[in-house]
């Protein structure tokens, strides 16, 4: 059994300073064995929130990795956004922007989807959609983690990242079998699996400490894999709330025809 805590979206910054010690206290008593953070860990990029960010991944008992968000480089200074949009994220965070992580049954393999150029929208490069398929483990279960979806509910009004939708295909054909993401601020995975693509299942996260109203909740998950089975908690702090709700549990399995979602004791959610 293999248990991956997944944040997204801290937006140190414009974050809950009250939930960050109830967040950490939840995901350092969650039993982890990594802990992946899929990019916005800042709001605007800049050096004290870096510092924020940091710290408290120094305060995460697990090991961690972290991919960039487009919230980590610079929005207003385009100068620096344009010549070296990662100098403090390089710094503070990791010179590594598409790390790879090994726990147990997963091997977790990051993405950086920002693109500078194009500060919201993102964009899954070429190379490193041939990395990723060239490094998968063939006896384990592959996971890809990214700050930009690979896909969208209809409902969304955000543009995909650029050749998102070539990823997702190429990635689900060449064994890639979860998918974590964040951006959008919106909890989906279930919801996903009818949208053509049932062997990857797609984890897009919530806001871990975003401080925006308009969100309702913060939120995390933790992924409990064992072979094909994998049961998703997902723990919630509404808005209006000073910490977490027990956690939700949803179970999901993996056969011929891909993943499908079981039946559950769902626990407590807003």
């Amino acid at each position: 059994m293999t248990r991956i805590a997944h944040l997204s979206d801290l937006h140190f910054g414009f974050h809950r300073e009250d939930l960050v010690e109830p967040l950490l206290e939840r995901v350092n008593g969650s039993g982890a064995d990594l802990v992946v953070v899929t990019g916005d860990l800042t709001h605007r990029g800049r050096p004290g929130q870096f510092r924020q960010a940091a710290e408290f991944l120094a305060r995460l008992t697990a090991p961690h990795m972290a991919v960039p968000g487009n919230h980590d480089v610079p929005l207003y200074n385009i100068p620096v956004r344009f010549l070296r949009p990662y100098a403090d994220y390089d710094e503070a965070i990791s010179p590594d922007r598409a790390p790879t992580g090994a726990a147990g049954w997963a091997r977790v393999h990051g993405i950086n989807s920002v693109d500078p150029f194009a500060w919201q929208r993102g964009v899954v490069h070429e190379d490193d959609i041939g990395r990723v398929l060239g490094s998968l483990d063939a006896l384990a279960v592959n996971i890809v983690a990214l700050h930009h979806p690979l896909q969208q509910l209809p409902q969304v009004d955000k543009e995909l990242a650029r050749r998102a939708p070539e990823a997702l295909a190429r990635f689900e054909a060449g064994g890639v079998r979860i998918a974590l993401t964040g951006h959008l601020h919106l909890w989906a995975v279930g919801s996903l699996l009818g949208l053509g693509h049932p062997h990857l299942l797609q984890v897009q996260a919530g806001t871990a400490l975003c401080a925006r109203l308009d969100d309702r909740q913060n939120e995390f998950a933790v992924l409990e894999i064992e072979g094909d089975d994998l049961r998703i908690e997902r723990h919630v702090a509404p808005m209006d709330e000073a910490g977490f709700r027990a956690p939700e549990l949803l179970d999901f399995t993996r056969g011929e025809g891909g993943w499908i979602e079981l039946e559950t004791d769902r626990g407590i959610t807003p």
